[in-house]
């Protein structure tokens, strides 16, 4: 499955600068409200608003079969949490080095550990109104 693509460069830097960060072992994973999101919607064929995601692995990781694996393990994790994530976002992560040997149940733990860290789970309750926090 296709997710909603970050596309421009300046975009990666917008988040890298001002977006909202959670460093961990494995990946680095930057936030930023997204300013295009209504456009988008309008643009989507369901008319929903999604968030837009943006992979960064670097050569330090390894040569391509490496940094291919890496990207896939982090869309893997991503496509199974994203229907439970806030909508109108950049989501910009990145691969450190030592991502390489682990298991995809290692990176999608702690991918979902920085989205609750980041504050980025939707709190719906079954009468559809947020929960106090």
């Amino acid at each position: 499955m296709k997710f909603p693509a970050i596309k421009e460069h300046h975009l990666y830097n917008k988040a890298y600068r001002s977006g909202k960060h959670f460093f961990g072992r494995y990946i680095c994973v930057y936030v930023l409200k997204d300013l295009h999101a209504k456009k988008l919607q309008r643009e989507h064929p369901k008319k929903e608003i999604v968030n837009r995601l943006g992979l960064s692995v670097s050569k330090k990781v390894g040569g391509a079969v490496k940094r291919n694996r890496a990207k896939r393990i982090i869309r893997a994790a991503y496509g199974e949490m994203k229907n439970d994530l806030r909508k109108g976002f950049l989501l910009v992560i990145s691969a450190k080095p030592e991502i390489e040997g682990r298991s995809s149940a290692d990176i999608a733990r702690e991918l979902r550990y920085a989205m609750k860290k980041l504050d980025m789970f939707a709190k719906n309750d079954a009468s559809g109104e947020n929960q106090p926090r």
